[in-house]
């Protein structure tokens, strides 16, 4: 079992560069895929993206970002360029009659972000050896987030495990409150036949009466079904990495089962035990929502 929560990052060197990978996954109905790269690899978003489809299911957010080395030559600036568009926004700015010696600070900051106003700094595109040693960095962030995801599921799956465990506990103590339902049957009617001064019973009668009462209220068959449910939804945790859908229609047959039981139960220690048992569903059903 595998959990859709997961994190990596891994940097990569290229030379007297750095580049971060970070990749983040978060629950979702389906594959969503949110990616953010530098200029330089635009042209290999594709291909990211294809490797990314290996997480299957859930939001996840990849970044990457560069960084210089310590090692990097400093960029020098391209004044010409910094005061045509200074001068070019100036312009602008006095003609819509937003210009003022406050806004135009905020004008210069904005222009010395730009990467093509520094000499040194290139929006070229990565080179096919570069992209060989980031494709593979790629590759190891992506293994080290599935071992992460891995490892949450494996914690969901113990806390799984309790709950099911629980739910059939307490579907084993049904059996031994099932025969007060028929003493309390019997008292019920005699006591309506007794208020209704029936003074002569067939007791024949009485029994096919109370044999077919007690037919309409019995819970064996829901019983079965919910013992097999928690069966399977053992199964599928132990064989399937990515049974979160399959689980949760499992759990809602589960829910299915235990609510008839309590429609049809009668019996207040019955209906007791049918409230711990959906009280421990509803935690189940909590975290399906993260399983992938």
């Amino acid at each position: 079992m595998k959990s859709m929560t997961g994190y990596a990052k891994v940097q990569c060197l290229l030379g007297d560069k750095k580049l971060n990978i970070e990749i983040k996954t978060l629950n979702s109905k389906q594959l969503d895929l949110i990616v953010k790269v530098p200029a330089a690899y635009r042209s290999r978003e594709l291909e990211i993206r294809s490797m990314l489809g290996r997480l299957e299911r859930g939001k996840v957010e990849c970044y990457l970002t560069e960084e210089a080395g310590d090692t990097a030559a400093a960029a020098s600036l391209n004044r010409d360029l910094l005061e045509a568009r200074f001068q070019a926004l100036c312009a602008a700015a006095e003609k819509l009659g937003a210009d003022s010696a406050d806004s135009r600070p905020a004008l210069f900051n904005s222009l010395v972000t730009m990467g093509d106003i520094w000499n040194g700094t290139s929006d070229n595109e990565v080179s096919d050896d570069q992209w060989a040693v980031v494709r593979g960095d790629l590759q190891r962030a992506i293994d080290l987030c599935d071992d992460f995801r891995s490892h949450e599921g494996s914690v969901l799956e113990k806390d799984f495990h309790l709950h099911v465990d629980l739910i059939e506990q307490k579907l084993r103590q049904i059996p031994t409150l099932e025969g007060e339902r028929i003493d309390t049957a019997k008292e019920r009617i005699r006591r309506h036949m007794a208020d209704a001064a029936v003074k002569e019973v067939d007791e024949n009668r009485f029994e096919q009466e109370l044999i077919y009462y007690l037919e309409k209220l019995d819970i064996t068959e829901e019983k079965v079904r919910l013992q097999k449910h928690i069966d399977y939804f053992r199964q599928t945790m132990a064989n399937e990495p990515s049974c979160g859908k399959k689980l949760g229609f499992v759990a809602q047959e589960m829910g299915r089962e235990i609510n008839t039981t309590g429609s049809k139960a009668n019996h207040a220690g019955i209906q007791k035990i049918v409230v711990e048992m959906k009280d421990e569903l509803e935690k189940i059903k909590e975290q399906l929502g993260n399983v992938l």
